[in-house]
């Protein structure tokens, strides 16, 4: 079982950065907003796991320390997306130092 699961892992990241790597960088923004949508239901069943009981605590832990590290990819992801949209906002006019109202 452990080797077809490390099979798994090994060709699901080769599958992953092959598709990520042909994406062109007008596309990256949506990408990441759907990847991060996708990782917020992760987060969710990680802790409908945690929270049915998993067995074992080398299970609790792993489930802890996955859980952080996909909170950490959400915010960070919604954080990048949100100041790569800021970059294409109008900004005010300033004349003098004073801004000119619209």
């Amino acid at each position: 079982m452990l080797i077809e699961s490390l099979a798994v892992l090994v060709l699901a990241g080769f599958v992953g950065f092959t598709v990520i790597s042909k994406v062109p960088n007008t596309l990256h923004t949506p990408l990441m907003s759907g990847t991060n949508a996708i990782h917020g239901i992760v987060l969710l069943g990680g802790l409908i796991v945690l929270g049915h009981g998993a067995e074992g605590v080398l299970n609790k832990i792993l489930l802890v320390i996955a859980i952080a590290f996909g909170t950490i990819n959400v915010v960070g992801g919604f954080l990048v997306t949100d100041r790569m949209l800021a970059m294409f906002k109008a900004k005010p006019e300033q004349k003098a130092g004073k801004e000119v109202e619209k």
